[in-house]
């Protein structure tokens, strides 16, 4: 069952507040408004499992949407169970999330990389043509091959466009240790890149 059907089944269940007042018709327009946001930032997270984690967390916030009493709040909202989704999917194929040595990733730098490997020699926009390279399947198999620990907040931020402060709230930790997997993601996201140019022959232009 696809995504939106699912949102049409369970918005059609009984859900009833004390007062005998549904609340059904404002959790139907919540989640067709977000689900294409959900859905994206799912298929950043978990890839090919996205619409299972949609699912879970169209199904988990349609259980709890009597405890959202802050309207304004709703797609932060609904964005902390897609993540919660996401990680409990992400946890039952990893005993323990992945942990990455990072001094050696610390002292990369894909911009001088580039420059010194010089992959494209006739190039006066040397690193613009290596970023136009990878394409959209590339740049999301780069980002699947991340801990969860460091891409959860970078699609986030840098591809929905959370401010990093909502993206502590919505992981629950404090801002200072979001900025630090921010940074250290950053690092990780630019030498996969490079390893994966290399792993595909993008750099040879045999890769397509």
């Amino acid at each position: 069952m696809g995504v939106v059907a699912f949102a049409q089944v369970i918005s059609e269940g009984p859900n009833t507040e004390p007062d005998g007042k549904s609340p059904t018709p404002s959790f139907e327009q919540l989640a067709r408004e977000q689900l294409p946001r959900l859905y994206a930032i799912a298929k950043g997270l978990v890839g090919d499992a996205a619409e299972d984690a949609v699912q879970d967390c169209l199904t988990k916030s349609f259980e709890r949407f009597g405890q959202l009493d802050d309207p304004g709040a709703a797609r932060a909202w609904i964005t902390r169970i897609l993540v919660n989704c996401c990680h409990d999917r992400g946890r039952r194929s990893a005993r323990r999330p992945q942990e990455v040595e990072l001094s050696e990733v610390e002292e990369f730098s894909l911009y001088r990389k580039i420059a010194q490997e010089d992959p494209f020699p006739y190039s006066d926009t040397l690193h613009i043509d290596f970023l136009g390279s990878f394409g959209p399947e590339d740049v999301r198999e780069v980002l699947q091959g991340l801990p969860e620990l460091y891409r959860i907040p970078l699609v986030l931020v840098h591809m929905y466009g959370y401010p990093t402060k909502d993206v502590a709230r919505i992981l629950d930790a404090p801002l200072g240790t979001v900025l630090a997997r921010l940074h250290r993601g950053r690092k990780l996201f630019e030498r996969r890149m490079w390893d994966y140019a290399e792993e595909t022959g993008i750099l040879e232009g045999d890769g397509r």
